[in-house]
C-alpha cells in the first residue's frame, strides 16, 4: 500500500461557499476553526476567500485579500503548513508574502496566467486544477463525448496545462495535479475519473482529489432509487448530510481505488476523514511510511 494521503482542512472565509459559507466569515472565527481542524490531524490548511460553487459571483480583488491575509499570516505564525486557494495573481503573490507555502489554482493558471509567474519566482508548491470556465458558466461546458470521453479529455487538457506551466518557469517538483471534481462535470463524469485516477497519475504528478461534500455524492445519496443517483428527479441530499459518504470515499481512494496514490484529500470534517485513512492504513498495512507535507521545489517542509 501506498503512504497515507495528507489531509488539506478547508477553510472557506467566504460569505457564499455551497457547504460553509459565512460562518468563517470573519477572521478571528476563521483563525479559530482553522486551529480546530489542525488539533483534528489537518496536514495542509487551504484558505480561501472566493466561492467556487455553481454560479457564484466572483469577490473583489480587494475583498478576497481582506478576507484571506489576516487568517493565512496568523496560522503561518502559528508555524501551520497553509495553502491558499486563489485563481488571481495579487493573491497568490500577497498571500506568499504573508506564510502561505502553496497556492491552489482551480483554474490551473487559466483564469489569470501571472500566477505561474509568481509561482515560478517563489519556489511554492502549486496545485493545478482541471478547469474550463467561471463558476457562472462551467457547467455549460460538460460535453466529453467528441473528446474520447471524460478520462481523456481531462488528461489531455491537464497536460496542456502541463507545458504551460513549465513554459513558465514552474519546476516539475512544485506541481501537483487535481481532476477537478464537479468543475464542468456532471456525476457520472466525477465517478468516472474517481475509477481511473492511474490515467492522470501517468502525468508524472502527484495527486490531490476534493469530493467532500460535492453534489455528486448528494446526487448519489438522492432520495428514490439509490441506483440512479438522483436520476428519478429527487433533490440531492442536503450538504449537511454528505458527510458519510464522502468518508467512505476517503478510505476507498487511501486503499487505492482508482489504481493511482493519492496525495493529498482536500475535505471539510478533517477528524472524520482521518479516522476513515486510519482503518485504510490498517487494512493494507505493509509498514509504509506516511507522506509529509512537500513543498516540491526543495523537497523539504511545505
Amino acid at each position: 500500500m501506498s503512504a497515507v494521503p495528507l489531509v488539506m482542512g478547508v477553510v472557506n472565509v467566504t460569505p457564499d461557499s455551497f457547504s460553509d459559507g459565512g460562518r468563517f466569515l470573519d477572521p478571528s472565527v476563521a483563525i479559530a476553526h482553522a486551529r480546530q481542524l489542525l488539533a483534528a490531524g489537518a496536514d495542509i490548511l487551504d484558505v480561501g476567500g472566493e466561492s467556487t460553487r455553481p454560479g457564484a459571483t466572483r469577490p473583489l480583488l480587494a475583498d478576497e485579500l481582506d478576507r484571506v491575509l489576516p487568517v493565512i499570516e496568523a496560522l503561518a505564525d502559528d508555524g501551520a503548513t497553509v495553502s491558499v486557494d486563489t485563481m488571481r495573481a495579487e493573491v497568490a503573490e500577497q498571500a506568499v508574502a504573508a506564510g502561505a507555502r502553496i497556492v491552489n489554482d482551480v483554474s490551473g493558471g487559466l483564469a489569470d496566467p501571472a500566477i505561474l509567474d509568481v509561482v515560478a519566482r517563489t519556489g511554492v508548491t502549486y496545485v493545478a486544477m482541471h478547469w474550463r470556465a467561471h463558476s457562472d458558466r462551467m457547467q455549460q461546458l460538460t460535453s466529453y463525448d467528441e473528446q474520447g470521453g471524460v478520462v481523456a479529455a481531462v488528461r489531455s487538457e491537464l497536460a496542456d496545462r502541463v507545458a504551460a506551466i513549465r513554459a513558465a518557469g514552474v519546476a516539475d517538483e512544485q506541481l501537483v495535479l487535481d481532476p477537478g471534481l464537479g468543475f464542468a462535470k456532471l456525476p457520472h463524469h466525477n465517478w468516472e475519473l474517481l475509477r481511473r485516477l492511474d490515467v492522470l497519475a501517468d502525468l508524472g504528478f502527484p495527486l490531490l482529489v476534493g469530493a467532500s461534500r460535492k453534489t455528486f455524492l448528494g446526487r448519489l445519496l438522492a432520495e428514490g432509487d439509490p441506483a440512479a443517483g438522483g436520476g428519478d428527479g429527487s433533490p440531492p441530499r442536503p450538504v449537511d448530510q454528505r458527510e458519510a459518504a464522502g468518508v467512505a470515499l476517503s478510505a476507498l481512494l487511501a486503499a487505492g481505488l482508482g489504481g493511482a496514490p493519492v496525495w493529498c484529500l482536500r475535505v471539510h470534517d478533517v477528524r472524520a476523514h482521518r479516522d476513515a485513512l486510519a482503518v485504510a492504513a490498517q487494512w493494507g498495512s505493509d509498514g509504509a511510511d506516511r507522506a509529509v507535507p512537500v513543498e516540491h521545489g526543495s523537497r523539504g517542509d511545505a
